[in-house]
């Protein structure tokens, strides 16, 4: 068995696509997922599955929270290797930092450095991002709230046909040691 995050992608923000957790717990362990635990209401379940397809689990994941809670949602899963190894290649000083000024933006795919070509690094500073593993890390001394390099980087077109959801340091952390078995 290996153990999952489930990322569920704008879920409970802002008073729409409200998704109880105890109703995604439910709905999980129907599909015969095991050790199901969900953290925080912002979508981010963990679970252990036989199957390694990470792709596969998601589809069927949000196809079912679709059918059940009638709304569409995008999901990622990734194993407790994967969200170790981004927590390790962290190109920011993360300990030194305020865990409200590190996001991770994970992706379904590798983004490519192409997409972020026009970008003006400089106008932005001292925010910053950098790519890594199907995933963007976003230095926002102010927070993400206040980030206009975060807006940019969320804009209309930049992420086109990838799914992408942020989360953030203290976040990040956290599935870590939910997923460490």
């Amino acid at each position: 068995m290996t153990t999952y995050a489930a990322l569920l992608r704008g879920i409970n923000v802002g008073g729409s696509r409200k998704l109880p957790m105890a109703g995604l717990r439910a709905l999980m362990g129907e599909l015969g997922l095991g050790d199901v635990r969900t953290h925080l209401q912002s979508g981010q379940a963990v679970f252990t599955a036989a199957d390694g397809d990470e792709e596969a689990l998601a589809a069927r994941l949000g196809a079912e929270v679709e059918q059940r809670f009638g709304f569409p949602v995008d999901v990622l899963v990734r194993d407790h290797a994967y969200l170790r190894a981004v927590v390790e290649a962290c190109p920011f000083p993360a300990a030194a930092l305020e865990p409200r000024q590190l996001h991770v933006t994970y992706f379904s795919a590798d983004p490519g450095p192409a997409r972020y070509e026009g970008i003006d690094r400089a106008a932005f500073l001292p925010e910053e991002f950098r790519l890594g593993d199907r995933a963007l890390y976003l230095y926002a001394p102010d927070g993400i709230g206040r980030s206009r390099l975060a807006q940019w980087l969320s804009g209309a077109g930049v992420n086109k046909g990838l799914i992408a959801t942020s989360r953030n340091w203290n976040t990040v952390l956290r599935l870590v040691e939910l997923t460490a078995g």
